[in-house]
């Protein structure tokens, strides 16, 4: 046993001699970590938004406006999760030595540290890893990709909290620059029994504050080339991301066709009607007695959850009107159903806040014609500050709730 713990500690010093780096230091870390540890909070934060949008629960106060809000919060939850990317790796770079220093576990505070450590790293890189290949919409995994990416939320935050609770005395003496700095016995870039570089020495040409910078543009660039699928004014840089504002069907991307959902029969056939239901009411529209109602225009972002946005003009009627045919009252929660049978979206809640809201349309239009069929048509729901994947389309019923 004594042999075989030689040899893994000699192994331990070698790679760490191998991988010693002047750059490397607790400064460098701490500094990496509170970048990160922003990034991810503002990405668990906006990323929560979301979920309870999709499932709110009774306690919460539904923000139909402003319209572009959740537009916003889901673009820089999008963004900010690829911007951590590299954050992230060049965090894993600044420690990784002390991953080799020996013995790998010296007490039971250190087992704990080893573990929380453990669980955030390897939590992170599955949740950026499965979030960034959900902007493509392809999933090559066999489990449930949002039930999965939220809970790996809370486990990120929660062992986050854990790590930052634990290292707390090293993040306060290292948070500013200052005598802390070559006060550390063993800076994290060198390996066991290893003399400490001065402070402040470098590789020739580079220092802290230029990796430093090299990180920050890398994790710039990564925003600038993809968030333009959701924010106008950076559009002419969008090279990365999977959607461009302005293409498909009526200027508009399309996440989920006609095809995809298989409704281009039932959707295009000539007897399709709409039915509104309240108790014991009821009420059929035909495309044609919905084109002779009272038609509302209502400019209002698509905003889609895999990050991509683009505001459009949209023009049918009011749900308020048309749930007012059936009696129903004006704050009344809805069902909507759409032709699609299968799917999470096949259907979706309509809460009040958004049923009597003025902008809140059975759009028949999209920016001065008639609907694209991947884009809905005959008919499709589209209210103010909803997820994308909630504005359902094909609508065949709409089920007032109570």
């Amino acid at each position: 046993m004594d042999r075989l713990t030689t040899k893994l500690q000699a192994r331990m010093d070698a790679l760490g001699a191998a991988s010693a780096s002047p750059l490397r230091g607790r400064r460098l870390t701490v500094i990496l970590g509170r970048w990160l540890g922003a990034a991810f909070v503002i990405c668990f934060l906006t990323g929560l938004y979301s979920h309870l949008l999709q499932q709110p629960p009774a306690w919460m106060v539904l923000l139909p406006r402003p319209v572009w809000l959740y537009r916003l919060t889901q673009g820089v939850h999008v963004a900010t999760g690829i911007g951590s990317i590299p954050l992230l790796l060049a965090k894993l770079w600044s420690v990784f030595p002390e991953l080799l220093r020996w013995p790998p576990i010296r007490s039971v505070l250190h087992a704990l540290e080893r573990a929380s450590i453990a669980l955030l790293v390897a939590s992170s890189l599955v949740e950026v890893g499965i979030g960034l290949v959900n902007t493509f919409e392809w999933y090559p995994w066999p489990f449930p990709f949002k039930t999965v990416h939220y809970w790996l939320a809370w486990v990120i935050v929660s062992s986050l909290a854990l790590h930052v609770a634990i290292k707390l005395p090293v993040i306060a003496a290292h948070w500013r620059r200052g005598p802390a700095e070559s006060a550390d016995p063993a800076p994290a870039g060198r390996p066991n029994g290893m003399p400490a570089e001065p402070a402040g020495a470098a590789s020739p040409g580079w220092n802290r504050r230029a990796l430093l910078a090299a990180v920050a543009a890398a994790t710039g660039a990564a925003v600038l080339t993809t968030a333009g699928q959701s924010f106008g004014g950076l559009a002419g840089f969008n090279v990365f991301a999977p959607r461009r504002q302005g293409t498909g069907p009526q200027r508009l991307p399309v996440t989920r066709t006609a095809a995809e959902a298989g409704v281009a029969t039932t959707a295009l056939a000539t007897g399709w009607t709409l039915t509104v239901t309240y108790r014991q009411r009821q009420e059929t529209f035909s495309l044609a007695r919905l084109r002779a109602l009272p038609q509302h225009t209502s400019e209002l972002p698509i905003a889609c959850v895999e990050g991509w946005s683009q505001d459009a003009l949209w023009r049918g009627v009011r749900i308020r009107d048309l749930l007012a045919t059936v009696g129903a009252p004006a704050d009344s929660d809805a069902r909507v159903h759409s032709l699609e049978q299968h799917g999470n979206y096949a259907a979706s809640t309509l809460p009040a806040a958004y049923s009597r809201d003025d902008l809140t349309l059975l759009a028949l239009e999209l920016n001065g014609a008639p609907l694209d069929l991947d884009h809905g048509y005959p008919a499709r729901v589209m209210a103010p500050g909803r997820p994308g994947v909630l504005q359902t389309k094909w609508v065949r019923r709409i089920e007032v709730l109570g």
